[in-house]
């Protein structure tokens, strides 16, 4: 009756073990996932193989198996099964850490300048160089900006979703502005509008109409947008945040499907 018994638990065993085999598979299916596809997406670095392969010195755990016919054995299964439970700890952690990234990083995405501020079928004007003649002012100066050559009274769309921190009439030359706070260190300028549509400090979406194109301003010379990015208070070239390779009826689309989600209106 013993030996039957021994046979017995020598059995389950050897089920716990093929059990134990196919779960540490679709662990290491998870972590392959976690290593190869979802770290390098959002540019999170490694685990250490350290932490997810911690040793297990000190004080022997499982001395209390030792004597038996099947103490190998047990003590193997026993082993592996805390092992396994260091790797679902350790995954378990590492996904929520992900999920925190991911949320983090879409944030930033939905934060950031990443459209045209008018449709793509205007024509693109002066961009960020150094002008050897202003229009203006008939001297040498750098155009921080970059000029759309839009029609007055052509909708302009906020870039990218943020707090409006400037609203109104500029004296520099930009005459009636919008400036949007996207947060990351990154301020979008409307300058020269007809009309404004948002007010100071309301939070706005990407795709929102914020205003109408102009030539308000004392550095204007006929109807345009003049668009500036700012990144930690310097000028950026705003064409490298945007890409105007669609066609109007694709813009239209996307400004349609961004204002269904917006919360200004």
């Amino acid at each position: 009756m013993l030996n039957q018994q021994v046979e017995n638990i020598r059995f389950q065993y050897s089920i716990a073990n093929r059990e134990l085999n196919n779960s540490m598979e679709r662990i290491k299916s998870l972590k392959m996932s976690d290593e190869i596809r979802y770290r390098p997406i959002l540019m999170m670095d490694s685990i250490p193989w350290s932490i997810r392969n911690p040793g297990f010195g000190g004080v022997d755990r499982f001395e209390d198996l030792d004597g038996y016919i099947n103490s190998n054995l047990m003590r193997s299964i026993n082993v592996r099964i805390e092992e396994m439970k260091n790797m679902v700890n350790v995954q378990g952690e590492s996904f929520r850490s992900i999920a925190d990234r991911s949320a983090e990083w879409k944030y930033e995405i939905d934060h950031s300048p990443a459209i045209s501020p008018v449709g793509p079928s205007y024509r693109l004007g002066d961009g960020f160089r150094f002008r050897p003649i202003h229009p203006v002012l008939g001297v040498g100066r750098m155009h921080y900006g970059q000029d759309f050559e839009v029609p007055y009274g052509t909708k302009v769309y906020a870039t990218g979703d943020g707090k409006v921190v400037e609203s109104g009439f500029n004296t520099g030359g930009f005459g009636n502005y919008v400036v949007i706070d996207h947060g990351y260190g990154l301020v979008s300028i409307y300058a020269h509008l007809s009309k404004i549509n948002v007010p100071k400090d309301v939070n706005v979406r990407r795709g929102d109409m914020i205003g109408l194109s102009g030539s308000t301003g004392s550095l204007s010379t006929g109807p345009h947008l003049h668009y500036q990015i700012n990144k930690y208070g310097s000028p950026v070239s705003a064409i490298n945040f945007f890409n105007n390779d669609i066609t109007q009826e694709e813009f239209n689309e996307m400004i349609q499907a961004f204002g269904s989600k917006s919360i200004f209106r």
